[in-house]
């Protein structure tokens, strides 16, 4: 890895409330990620780009917009809260317009999901893996599943239980060894086995 390069990470968050418990668990990914002053982190929130139902083509742009942030990324983290056994339809539908090819193709991704339920968010996540690998991703191993989540966040965010916290920032050490170890000055493994010496 370049050591001049910082990491981008691009966090998508799949839920529409403002003071969510998926956000609250982001932030507390992000502020991990902030630790490192070689790493740059953007939450993204997929309504901020105007994305489209498939098959319009409307707000191109905007559209266009998100992709690039995806695709200059080094790693995606995708959040979402677990809606009636699957990934939020705002995950989906962002995937959607990640463009074919995907700009999630060939990019290390990790997973993050909250539920309420006691079993946590084991079945969106197993279908959001599912879907990123289909699209090209690296899904990345380690993926948080955090159940009855309500018992683990107060009001302002904090993290009432010291083990979940800590699986929690696991993640993003996950993806910066990741990207560390298998990006070099920027050049994906793929395309260091396809130069011609």
């Amino acid at each position: 890895m370049n050591m001049n390069k910082k990491i981008k990470i691009a966090v998508i968050i799949g839920s529409l409330s403002e003071n969510s418990y998926t956000l609250k668990a982001v932030n507390i990914v992000a502020d991990e990620f902030g630790k490192s002053t070689a790493t740059d982190i953007e939450i993204i929130n997929p309504l901020n780009y105007s994305i489209n139902f498939p098959g319009l083509q409307r707000n191109a742009e905007q559209v266009a917009l998100l992709q690039s942030k995806v695709k200059e990324a080094d790693g995606v983290l995708i959040a979402t809260p677990e809606y009636h056994g699957s990934f939020s339809a705002l995950i989906k539908l962002t995937i959607e317009n990640l463009g074919y090819p995907s700009a999630l193709c060939r990019k290390p991704v990790g997973l993050l999901g909250i539920a309420s339920g006691s079993i946590g968010a084991i079945k969106s996540l197993e279908h959001l893996r599912s879907v990123c690998s289909h699209v090209g991703a690296i899904v990345l191993p380690g993926a948080v599943s955090i159940g009855e989540v309500e018992k683990y966040f107060d009001e302002e965010g904090h993290c009432l239980d010291e083990s979940v916290e800590k699986r929690l920032r696991q993640i993003a050490h996950i993806m910066i060894n990741f990207i560390t170890a298998h990006i070099v000055s920027g050049m994906s493994l793929e395309d260091l086995a396809r130069k011609k010496f």
